[in-house]
């Protein structure tokens, strides 16, 4: 009875730990909906901005964050996997391999305004890049880079080493045994790093700020040296800097950039359910 009544506790105080951490997020949720569903049209999400953002619609925005957070992407998911394989396949475990491995970890928790500023020096003044969305993209790539490396690598230490040695023992180089007995049963958890870097690179604001992001385009960009706007900045823009903007349209757009980052993430669940699927342990 005892030993019943101090699990009762302790799941009481597990579930009340949850309702304190997702109630607050669905409250939200709801004002944000509540308060945003009325500015959602075909006119908001697909025409220009005019008058200075205090009319039109979001669409520069929303396709400026799409380049970006694709662009992001396609750096560090390639180089975040290869650098995951070499880390677990290939390298010692010795001193600098541990030191390499914790400087991934922290640079993983790194404010997101600091890249900015060596997105600035390296991508915009340096390499000369200057404000535009490959400069964006790089710096948000480098942003994601440590999660997507940090889950890839626990990815593929996941797979049991006896898929390896089988390999090994008919004949198989390193590199086929890696890319037909371990890269395909680690695929779901690259996808989880890859989902959680789409859902950070989507919403950050401090590093496009320093490398992309501009306060308003009457256009669209035409080339990846062009600057952009993007739906995290501009809405940052029309609820501290321009006046007059009705509260719909503020809420609307914080609403279409949850929409889309759901979606994105969605997407990448889908996919990450469809290798899942595939796994015979």
């Amino acid at each position: 009875m005892k030993v019943q009544l101090e699990q009762k506790i302790a799941f009481g105080f597990l579930f009340l730990c949850t309702l304190l951490v997702v109630v607050p997020v669905l409250i939200i949720l709801a004002i944000i909906f509540a308060k945003g569903a009325d500015a959602l049209n075909f006119e908001f999400l697909l025409e220009l901005p005019t008058n200075g953002m205090t009319s039109g619609g979001i669409f520069p925005a929303i396709l400026g964050t799409l380049y970006l957070v694709l662009g992001a992407v396609l750096f560090a998911v390639p180089l975040g996997v290869l650098s995951a394989i070499y880390l677990v396949e290939y390298s010692q475990e010795n001193f600098l391999s541990k030191i390499v491995k914790l400087a991934i970890v922290n640079l993983a928790g790194v404010p997101s305004v600091v890249y900015g500023l060596f997105g600035l020096g390296i991508f915009v003044l340096f390499l000369g890049f200057g404000a535009s969305i490959l400069s964006g993209s790089l710096t948000l790539g480098i942003m994601i880079l440590p999660v997507v490396i940090t889950a890839s690598r626990e990815a593929l230490e996941s797979v049991p080493k006896s898929f390896r040695v089988v390999s090994l023992s008919l004949g198989a180089s390193k590199w086929q045994t890696i890319q037909h007995s371990v890269l395909p049963h680690a695929l779901p958890g690259i996808l989880t790093g890859t989902i959680l870097g789409i859902g950070r690179a989507a919403g950050e604001t401090a590093p496009i700020l320093f490398t992309v992001a501009a306060f308003y385009l009457p256009s669209l960009p035409q080339s990846i040296f062009d600057q952009t706007m993007a739906l995290p900045y501009h809405l940052y823009v029309i609820s501290t800097q321009v006046p007059g903007i009705p509260e719909s349209v503020r809420y609307g757009t914080a609403l279409v950039l949850l929409m889309l980052v759901l979606l994105l993430n969605l997407s990448a669940i889908i996919l990450r359910y469809q290798f899942r699927k595939r796994k015979k342990w």
